[in-house]
């Protein structure tokens, strides 16, 4: 009689007590790609829809051309709020000077000036939730948020108050985003489409 060899599970399967850590990201084997690590726990990545993809490389081309030199714009990238968070946003705005090599795998979460986050049906609690307290707590002055409405995309606008450390809504945008902070923008968020559609409305 052959005896079937019990299935392992893979090492990360298991939290250590405490939660993983930040530092963990980078070495546990077998994470799927863009896997964050939000109060200790791996959150996995759900296929990504095609209004996902069209906003991030949206907003990714967008912000680069309007934000000022110093600064880069990166999609999907992690960022260390403390040692059991380190989300990937969806695009974020740095100084330049944070960027110190080509194989950097986070950036600090205090030196972001923007974060956008495009709602997906499995992120909707933590993007309008939990991952907002966290980038308030970290300091970033502004968050934006991108859902979207029957096809159309919508822009919630926050701003960090720095008295409470709590962001306030600055306001909703829906065909049309021109803010001021954190530097002059002035989007048509009509644009946020697949190209052949774009080109077949003109």
């Amino acid at each position: 009689m052959s005896i079937e060899p019990e299935a392992s599970e893979p090492r990360w399967a298991v939290p250590p007590e405490g939660g993983w850590t930040a530092d963990d990201l980078d070495t546990l084997p077998n994470l799927p790609p863009h896997t964050e690590l939000i109060d200790g726990s791996l959150v996995f990545p759900c296929p990504q829809t095609h209004f996902h993809a069209c906003a991030i490389s949206f907003f990714e081309e967008r912000l680069r051309d309007a934000a000022p030199s110093e600064t880069d714009t990166i999609s999907r990238f992690t960022i260390d709020i403390d040692q059991l968070n380190r989300p990937e946003p969806d695009v974020i705005v740095v100084p330049e000077e944070v960027i110190r090599d080509m194989d950097q795998t986070r950036l600090p979460g205090d030196a972001v000036l923007l974060v956008v986050e495009v709602v997906s049906e499995d992120s909707l609690t933590r993007d309008r939730e939990t991952k907002p307290v966290k980038y308030a707590r970290a300091a970033i002055p502004h968050y934006w948020r991108v859902e979207n409405h029957d096809g159309r995309a919508v822009v919630y606008v926050f701003e960090r108050e720095p008295a409470t450390g709590a962001y306030t809504s600055t306001g909703i945008f829906h065909d049309r985003m021109k803010v001021s902070v954190p530097f002059p923008v002035d989007l048509d968020l009509t644009a946020i489409r697949p190209r052949r559609r774009a080109a077949d409305l003109g």
